[in-house]
């Protein structure tokens, strides 16, 4: 297994090709932009891009959608409380961010539920808040936190379809109590380093104390 972090777009989104070396299949999560860079890094790794998963609906992480699922002919994954704002950003906000409109999911998932790709399986955590279908995805140690969680921070709940509290409360209740080793793979660079752990998060995180 690999994981590469990429950071992409003008709002320091990180994209991850997650592979398996040994089937020679991948997914990439949130490719908001440089389709171009994510499939590059395959095609050096030998793998072939199955799945693009967003973790979220949001404009900024959805723009390269289209362009890598032309590209690489990859079925794209989000929670089934986000899909309709997959489809239905507005075009003034896709001419802000650079992006282009999503095409619809191919598959809708819930919380619990696994992505696989070659022999590598991805727990699909429902983390509401940052928006109503937020995921984390939970790979061997590793959590995919999107925007719900990032370094020393936590995602904005100010958008359409964000609470506070009920992000607060996925926060608690579906991440705090995954052991502290657990790997922290954000969604934005916005901390002070690019990855963190769990454990780090529930001591250095004000957001969480």
């Amino acid at each position: 297994m690999f994981i590469e972090q990429r950071q992409v777009g003008q709002m320091a989104v990180f994209a991850y090709l997650v592979g398996d070396e040994k089937s020679g299949e991948a997914l990439v999560i949130d490719p908001a932009e440089d389709t171009d860079g994510i499939i590059a890094a395959a095609e050096k790794n030998k793998v072939t891009i199955k799945y693009i998963v967003n973790t979220h609906g949001h404009v900024d992480h959805i723009g390269g959608n289209e362009d890598m699922k032309k590209r690489t002919g990859a079925a794209i994954v989000i929670h089934e409380d986000d899909a309709d704002m997959l489809v239905s950003t507005p075009r003034a906000m896709l001419m802000m961010f650079g992006g282009k409109a999503s095409p619809p999911a191919d598959r809708t998932v819930r919380d619990g539920e696994f992505i696989e790709v070659g022999g590598l399986r991805l727990k699909v955590i429902h983390t509401p808040g940052h928006s109503p279908g937020s995921v984390v995805l939970l790979l061997d140690g590793y959590a995919f936190t999107g925007d719900t969680l990032f370094v020393e921070a936590v995602g904005r709940t100010d958008l359409p379809g964000g609470s506070g509290e009920v992000m607060f409360d996925s926060i608690q209740k579906k991440l705090c109590t995954l052991p502290d080793e657990t790997v922290v793979l954000p969604g934005h660079n916005y901390g002070s380093m690019p990855t963190s752990t769990i454990g780090h998060e529930k001591k250095y995180n004000p957001f969480l104390r």
